[in-house]
């Protein structure tokens, strides 16, 4: 008898254990594909930075057409990225020149929402120290 009503109550909670444990399986890779994305931002950005301080590019080469996008990231498949470059005035709203917004997208597949992005963007401006 006791051991009937064992079986009952394993095969009662089996179910929600295992459902729960998928659950946070999924959450990690969430957050792993989100610190990923975030990386392949920063280090795009970096790029950029480093670019406009060289002294063989500078800021003449900080425009859109040097960075093209990039369909898969090499070395991490489902991940793209593009990279836009704008040119504005102080305000950062309007039109002008003297700074530019650089702006990184990456795009990927979540195990639990679809396709999601993550963008950050920097201002970088065209100065001599």
């Amino acid at each position: 008898m006791e051991v009937v009503a064992t079986i009952v109550v394993i095969g009662l909670a089996a179910p929600a254990l295992l459902i729960a444990v998928r659950d946070a399986t999924v959450r990690r890779a969430s957050i792993q594909q989100q610190i990923i994305a975030r990386w392949l931002v920063c280090e795009k950005l970096e790029d950029v930075v480093a670019d406009r301080h060289s002294a063989t590019r500078g800021w003449s080469y900080i425009a859109s057409a040097n960075y093209p996008a990039e369909a898969t990231v090499n070395g991490f498949v489902p991940y793209a990225r593009t990279t836009t470059v704008t040119e504005t005035g102080s305000d950062l709203a309007s039109p002008g020149n003297g700074y530019r917004t650089v702006t990184v997208t990456v795009t990927y597949r979540d195990a639990r929402e679809g396709t999601k992005s993550i963008a950050i963007a920097t201002v970088l401006t065209d100065y001599d120290q």
